[in-house]
C-alpha cells in the first residue's frame, strides 16, 4: 500500500510539474481514495511539492490514520478553507490545482475569496483519468464484483412471478448482493417491467408484473470500493414475436460490439459497431444512449463507448457494453456485460446467460 501512495502522489507532482503549480486540493471522494487510500465521506487532500496531508473531522480521522500510510491526518474543527490556508501558506503554495468539475461554485468562490495571493488552476478530468487502467489487484475486485451481480441474478430468476412490484423485484436483488458480500450499491437499482422498460432509466416502482411483461434489471455492487454493473431483460411467461425480434437484435449488437473491442479503437469506433446493426434493423431512433462507459470506484468513469467519444481504449481499462432499444408505448430492451480490455480483446467479467430468458 506503501509503494502504491508513493506512485499515486507521484503521478500527482508530475501534474504539478505539468502546469507549473505548488500543490494540488483533492476534493472528489473516489480520487481521495485512489490516491491515499482514505475512503471516508468528509474531507480534502492536499499534495504539495514535498507533503501530502488528509483534512477531515473527528468521525474520520482514526480512519484517515488506518487507511493511509504516508499522508498526514489534520482534523478540521471548523471550515475547511480556513483549516488548510495555513498549510498553503508553510508549504509556499502560490499556485493551487483543484478538481473543477468537482468542486461547487459555492466553495469556489469561498476559497477564491479567502486566498487572494493564491491562484486556483483548473484541472478537469486530468487526476480522475490516473484511474482509467487498473491494475491486478483492482481487477480482481472489480472480478469479484461482477460475480456477486451474477450470482444475485441466478437467485433472482428462482422468485419473480407475476403479481410481484417492481419495487420487490429490486429489494430481493440488493438483499442478494450484499448478502453475498457487497458492502453497498453502485447506483440504485433499476427494475422496469412492461411499458416501463421503455424508460432506460426508469425507476422501480409499485407496478405489479404480469405475465407476457419484459422486465429488465440494471444493477451492481460494491466490492471493496469497486463497482460492477450489468443488465439483463427477462420476460415472465412466454415472449411474443415483437419481443423476440428486439430482444435478438439487442443481442447481436451487444455480440459484435464485444468481438469487436479491443485496445486501441477510439470509443466512438467501438459504439459505432453496435449502433450501426440497430439502426440497419429499422430501430436506430430508439437507441439514444451511449453503448457504455468505464467503471471503477465510481459507477460513470471515463473514457466511454459513445458516438462522441474520441479517446482511445487501453488495456486494463474496464468497460461497459451495454446496447438497448426503447420502444415508447410499447417496451424496451437494454443486455449489459462488463469486460477487461485486452491488446488483442477482452475478457468478459459478466457470466450471467444472455439467451433470452422465459420465466
Amino acid at each position: 500500500m506503501i509503494e502504491q501512495e508513493v506512485k499515486r502522489c507521484g503521478q500527482l507532482r508530475d501534474i504539478m510539474m505539468k502546469h507549473e503549480i505548488d500543490g494540488v486540493l483533492i476534493s472528489n471522494g473516489a480520487n481521495m481514495r485512489y490516491i491515499s487510500g482514505f475512503c471516508g465521506g468528509t474531507g480534502y487532500l492536499l499534495i504539495t511539492k514535498e507533503k501530502q496531508f488528509i483534512f477531515t473531522d473527528s468521525r474520520y480521522t482514526v480512519q484517515a490514520k488506518e487507511e493511509s500510510n504516508t499522508f498526514q491526518t489534520i482534523e478540521v474543527k471548523g471550515a475547511y478553507v480556513e483549516a488548510i490556508e495555513p498549510y498553503l501558506e508553510e508549504e509556499k503554495v502560490k499556485k493551487l490545482g483543484y478538481e473543477s468539475k468537482d468542486f461547487l461554485v459555492y466553495d469556489y468562490q469561498r476559497w477564491k475569496n479567502k486566498m487572494k495571493d493564491i491562484s486556483l488552476v483548473p484541472l478537469e478530468d486530468e487526476i480522475s483519468m490516473l484511474r482509467a487502467i487498473k491494475n491486478p489487484e483492482e481487477i480482481n475486485k472489480m472480478r469479484q464484483a461482477e460475480k456477486i451481480g451474477d450470482m444475485a441474478f441466478e437467485k433472482i430468476l428462482n422468485i419473480i412471478k407475476p403479481g410481484m412490484t417492481e419495487l420487490q423485484v429490486a429489494a430481493h436483488l440488493e438483499f442478494y448482493m450484499k448478502e453475498f458480500g457487497a458492502e453497498g450499491l453502485s447506483f440504485d437499482t433499476i427494475v422496469a417491467s412492461g411499458i416501463n422498460s421503455s424508460k432506460p432509466h426508469a425507476i422501480p416502482g409499485r407496478k405489479v408484473i404480469e405475465k407476457g411483461d419484459f422486465i429488465t434489471m440494471d444493477f451492481g455492487c460494491i466490492y471493496e470500493g469497486y463497482c460492477s454493473d450489468m443488465t439483463r431483460t427477462i420476460v415472465v411467461g412466454k415472449a411474443n414475436e415483437r419481443q423476440k425480434e428486439i430482444y435478438q437484435i439487442v443481442l447481436e449488437a451487444q455480440l459484435a460490439a464485444l468481438d469487436f473491442i479491443k485496445a486501441g479503437y477510439t470509443g466512438k469506433e467501438i459504439d459505432r459497431v453496435a449502433r450501426d446493426i440497430i439502426q440497419k434493423a429499422g430501430y436506430g431512433n430508439c437507441f439514444g444512449h451511449g453503448l457504455g462507459h468505464s467503471v471503477g470506484l465510481f459507477i460513470h468513469e471515463n473514457p466511454r463507448l459513445s458516438p462522441k467519444e474520441d479517446g482511445i481504449i487501453l488495456e486494463n481499462m474496464i468497460e461497459t457494453v451495454e446496447p438497448g432499444i426503447y420502444v415508447e408505448g410499447f417496451a424496451g430492451v437494454r443486455i449489459e456485460d462488463m469486460v477487461l480490455v485486452t491488446k488483442n480483446g477482452c475478457e468478459n467479467l459478466t457470466q450471467s446467460p444472455k439467451q433470452l430468458i422465459e420465466l
